[in-house]
């Protein structure tokens, strides 16, 4: 079981184990379903999937609970894919490396997939435990919740049946979420005209790397650097003073994660070579300050490469950094109904040069007010369509407004003040659940969502505190034991 051996609960780890063995990127969650269903077939559960790849696992009443109401747990059976750019990892086929220190479980250069292979883990130790007294439990499993909500669109209104429902895709113990942002993305096109590389000049290839990224809602708040914002601001300034020339500018991968990487590779006339270098020095310095707080791995690299074959045309490159400098990114309002909670924001995710001479910009915005959802998209629109860019939003998501009346959040309350002594915090996400979209298809059901602590969810950083998995694991059992009768 290797590093994870020994950890408590021991059910848990061991699962979460297995599941780290197994690939499970977004869209290609093959794998890990066919995990699940030789799973249910194994030990003689009730087992189906539907035709997006959701799997829902069921385990009848234990002795003297079958008049309790029945049970939902759910988590995303998928994970983000991000590595650090110096580690060879390949997702579709490699297994995930996990590492011990202290109190924490991380990955090797890449992201863990405790968001939400945890609360995966936590299901099939309750399906196959023999000493657990539980209601009637439904463990559902969805596909692709990370890029796309798929699987949580997709399901149908009868594939599960119990009307309570315990989401286990939270990242902060002692916190129970009864409601959650909902969001959209904005996608950018661009097309652009190259000509020839001017004689005389030379090429730079500049790297910003080291930021600590995160969850693009979850961590929004915490002032991470925006490695595309970097780099673009880099960029900008140099092209007014030395009338540098773009030939790509690349950085970010996953539109809900804060993007930790960008590289661009520039050409500069002979003659402002030397005040050019002289002037990234500069800026370095500048930013390292700037972000000294919160950025301490941050590193901005500069480095001469053999001239590119063509360079973007002088119109279309201003276009391309005016407006991404313009682009709002961050938290753009907080709550004045929840203390502390960001209501709306932004995330500039990923830039991209693809073939045919296309650039393509995801950004992606979340609010828990509908109407501020489309409004900080629109405000996205307008600032690339000023630069004659195609502008697609997707469908979105829906938000998951609190029910402070809700049964489940009175029993999970007491349970956990029972346990622990002392009130455990009850509170609203500004990340997406997938929540707001099982109350559509679901209008009667009581939800909440809990788990253990994570931290860098969505980067190579993400970890997972061990103690605190020990606690969810208590609370979860004993808010099964507590659930109300029929």
């Amino acid at each position: 079981m290797s590093v994870l051996q020994g950890l408590e609960p021991k059910e848990v780890w061991e699962y979460f184990n297995e599941i780290c063995q197994v690939p499970r990127p977004s869209k290609k969650e093959e794998k890990i379903i066919a995990y699940l269903m030789d799973f249910g077939k194994k030990h003689k559960l009730e087992t189906k999937t539907d035709a997006a790849g959701n799997v829902l696992i069921k385990k009848p009443a234990t002795k003297g609970f079958e008049n309790k109401k029945a049970v939902v747990l759910q988590s995303h059976m998928d994970m983000v894919c991000e590595k650090n750019g110096d580690t060879k990892h390949d997702f579709m086929k490699d297994p995930i490396e996990p590492v011990v220190e202290g109190d924490w479980v991380s990955a090797k250069g890449t992201t863990l997939g405790a968001d939400d292979g945890i609360g995966m883990a936590a299901q099939l130790a309750l399906l196959v435990a023999d000493k657990i007294e539980h209601p009637a439990i439904e463990c559902l499993f969805t596909v692709d919740e990370e890029t796309g909500l798929t699987g949580a669109f997709a399901l149908e209104p009868d594939f599960v049946g119990g009307r309570i429902l315990l989401n286990l895709d939270s990242e902060d113990e002692g916190e129970l979420f009864i409601g959650c942002a909902g969001g959209i993305d904005t996608l950018v096109t661009f097309n652009y005209k190259t000509r020839p590389v001017p004689s005389k000049s030379k090429a730079f290839k500049i790297e910003v790397k080291g930021l600590r990224g995160g969850h693009s809602g979850d961590e929004i708040h915490k002032g991470h650097g925006n490695s595309n914002k970097i780099m673009n601001r880099f960029l900008w300034n140099a092209t007014n003073k030395f009338n540098i020339r773009l030939n790509k500018f690349e950085g970010g991968n996953l539109r809900n994660a804060i993007p930790r990487e960008a590289y661009a590779v520039i050409t500069v006339k002979d003659k402002y070579v030397i005040p050019f270098e002289k002037y990234f020095s500069d800026y370095c310095k500048l930013i390292f300050k700037e972000f000294t707080s919160t950025e301490s791995k941050l590193t901005f690299n500069l480095n001469k490469v053999e001239l590119p074959k063509y360079i973007m045309k002088m119109k279309d490159q201003e276009a391309l950094l005016n407006s991404i400098y313009a682009c709002p990114n961050g938290v753009i309002a907080m709550s004045q109904s929840l203390p502390g909670l960001v209501e709306t924001s932004t995330n500039l995710a990923s830039v991209k040069f693809n073939e045919g001479n296309l650039i393509e910009v995801v950004t992606s915005q979340r609010s828990s007010v509908d109407s501020a959802i489309m409004d900080i998209a629109d405000m996205i629109a307008s600032t690339f369509i000023m630069a004659g860019a195609r502008i697609q939003h997707t469908d979105g998501y829906p938000g998951w407004n609190p029910n402070t009346n809700s049964e489940i959040l009175k029993v999970t309350e007491d349970s956990y003040e029972r346990l622990f002594g002392k009130k455990p915090i009850v509170r609203a996400i500004h990340a997406g659940l997938e929540c707001g979209l099982f109350l559509e298809k679901y209008p009667d059901m009581d939800m909440i969502s809990f788990g253990p602590t994570l931290r860098n969810v969505h980067s190579p950083d993400e970890k997972i505190q061990i103690s605190t998995v020990d606690k969810f694991w208590k609370h979860l059992i004993d808010v099964l034991k507590n659930i109300p009768n029929n």
